[in-house]
């Protein structure tokens, strides 16, 4: 016991101080530099893409803009690289302070090939990303005129060639930055033609009172608009009133039939005895018998476990402040590292689980022979890859297609041979040490799974039951539920995921994560109670499916949302949205299903400690 408790100190440091780790890595993200006139200020082209595919993105030199003969390339964090950031120092001088006449980059001669090149990128609507001073710009590479948006066959396709920048500043800080293209200086590459293009910029610079601290305000604002901010709390006013009503309703049901079987059971049990036995009282020795492939169900609730722990821990660091607009690469740099560090959750959790379902086998290895002793481990070796291969295993192969897809299309989603060891490393180093100390502790935690009633030898024959009562109908039913206290908030995350906008109200979406996890809890016991009344004992899995059914529902929505609600087109951004929305929507799967079935689990041993079951 002892040298379990030095391991698992051990664990605790090591995740404390990786922690402390991630927020200095997170939080690094701020800009506050000062300049003096003249200065240089640091400029950087980000990526080119389609402007309705967030993920289809391009290095901005991959276009044949005005290159200098040595790309210099920005040193980047885990986070910037994750999230396809390919930084590079971009072809202008903005120097503090300092305006500037219509000046040249270049002059070139664009060939066919580039004309091309660039004719198809605006037809795309592609627009290209920098960063002056920490701040985002956006710009369209050109325009296109077309009597059918639709059909852009004969469309007339005219190319920005002039830049104009204007920056605000307050004393000696930048403030904002502002892009504007001239429509009326344009070169026409509708036709298959050599053209020569002459690539200028022009800087203004403008005083402003606005203070340092509300720069980034301006970049949240569609979200904090006063009609946004209604739909929000109406879509939240409207889900918990529902909720109330509902849960209220199912509430008053089973108080109602449970203070009724209470009675019927304690008051009159001889007379009871004398019937002929049905309801959920009278499978009372089967209702805790274990269910089948229990170390796939310990893994499921372990890792659904870690996963709840995650989202909490993001929402602090959301709550916080941590996830300002802008602040590149610092949630996926979270997730990364915050799922790392609580794999020792999920080896606890799907670990002493399993040993109080299973813990005859899992007796004191003093009193064990060497082949019993081998075989245990064996067992907890199974548990432990089961628990670490649940949910990253499928993620990982997601990866490995998406990736490939990106590497295709030379996209910056393709991640560097770099980050790929990174990320190895880190599995490696960090999430499976913590994972294996997590489930000793969990192992030698000794736990017991505390029964009011004794299991029988044989399992009790389980009627036959209407088709309403099986499990899909019972998934939908319980899935509905908690979608439709959800469903209007998820229209703005996906948005800001698969969008240009950015989701700053992390109170409300936390009260929504909240409502979500109350009606999943409350739908999954009622239907529990309702399977048991018809002498179903098997609710082990069911309770589970049933709790998780959500993720299922949501990835429904994301099927509506492609195909009605976005305007993204393409195999690699199909892919890439259907790709990582299964893997989201698995991993709500596992974490709904787990707090559908503790629930559950602990409603059915309170309403079978009230009774005499023996």
């Amino acid at each position: 016991m002892e040298k379990s408790t030095a391991c698992l100190g051990g664990g605790v440091c090591i995740v404390m101080i990786l922690w402390w780790c991630c927020i200095r890595n997170v939080t690094s993200g701020a800009s506050d530099h000062r300049y003096k006139q003249g200065d240089s200020v640091p400029f950087y082209a980000n990526k080119v893409g389609p402007f309705h595919n967030p993920s289809e993105t391009y290095r901005y030199f991959d276009l044949p803009f005005c290159s200098p003969a040595n790309v210099e390339e920005k040193k980047e964090d885990l986070g910037e690289v994750l999230n396809g950031d390919r930084l590079v120092v971009a072809p202008f001088t903005m120097d503090f302070q300092i305006d500037q006449e219509p000046t040249s980059i270049c002059k070139k001669r664009l060939t066919r090939a580039e004309v091309v090149q660039f004719r198809a990128a605006i037809l795309k609507d592609y627009f290209f990303q920098m960063y002056y001073d920490d701040l985002p710009i956006w710009g369209f590479l050109g325009r296109f005129e077309s009597e059918d948006q639709d059909d852009t066959a004969g469309a007339k396709v005219y190319l920005f060639r002039h830049t104009h920048f204007e920056i605000h500043y307050n004393k000696d800080r930048i403030i904002d930055v502002f892009v504007q293209n001239k429509p009326n200086e344009v070169v026409s590459l509708t036709e298959d033609t050599e053209v020569d293009v002459d690539f200028t910029y022009s800087v203004q610079w403008t005083p402003t009172d606005m203070s340092f601290e509300k720069r980034l305000e301006k970049y949240s604002q569609a979200s904090l608009m006063l009609l946004n901010l209604e739909i929000h709390w109406f879509s939240i006013i409207n889900s918990c009133v529902a909720v109330l009503l509902l849960t209220g309703l199912l509430a008053t049901i089973l108080m109602h039939v449970l203070k009724n079987d209470f009675s019927k059971f304690t008051h009159d049990e001889e007379a009871v005895d004398e019937q002929e036995g049905s309801g959920w009282k009278y499978i009372h020795g089967d209702v805790f018998r274990y269910p089948m492939y229990k170390s796939l169900f310990a893994a499921a609730t372990g890792i659904g476990t870690q996963l709840f722990a995650l989202s909490i821990f993001i929402f602090m660091l959301a709550l916080v402040g941590v996830f300002y607009p802008y602040n590149r690469g610092a949630l996926v740099t979270a997730l990364v590292i915050i799922y790392a560090l609580t794999s020792g959750i999920a080896g606890y959790s799907a670990a002493s689980f399993y040993y109080m379902i299973e813990g005859k086998n899992w007796k004191a290895e003093t009193k064990m022979y060497t082949h019993e002793v081998l075989i245990c481990w064996c067992c907890q070796m199974k548990i432990m890859v089961l628990t670490g291969s649940l949910f990253s295993g499928p993620l990982f192969l997601t990866f490995c297609f998406l990736n490939t897809v990106a590497i295709a299309y030379s996209s910056t989603a393709a991640l560097p041979l770099g980050t790929i060891v990174v990320i190895f490393l880190l599995w490696t180093l960090v999430t499976s040490p913590l994972l294996v100390v997590g489930g000793i502790a969990g192992r030698n935690s000794r736990p017991e799974f505390q029964t009011p009633c004794r299991t029988n030898k044989y399992p009790r024959e389980i009627p036959q039951l209407p088709w309403y009562r099986r499990t899909l109908p019972q998934m939908a039913m319980a899935g509905f539920l908690p979608f439709s206290a959800i469903y209007i908030e998820l229209y703005y995350i996906f948005i800001s995921i698969w969008g240009h906008q950015i989701y700053t109200i992390y109170s409300i979406l936390f009260i929504v994560f909240i409502i979500l996890f109350i009606v999943t809890a409350f739908i999954t016991v009622a239907l529990t109670y309702f399977q048991l009344a018809a002498e179903d004992h098997q609710w082990w899995w069911r309770s589970f499916v049933c709790g998780g059914s959500t993720g299922l529902f949501i990835y429904g929505y994301c099927i509506y949302f492609y195909y009605v609600r976005s305007d993204m087109f393409g195999f690699m951004q199909t892919s890439f949205f259907f790709g990582y929305m299964a893997c989201i929507c698995y991993g709500f799967f596992l974490m709904l299903g787990t707090v559908g079935f503790r629930a559950a689990l602990f409603f059915v041993r309170h309403i079978y400690r009230s009774i005499k079951c023996e």
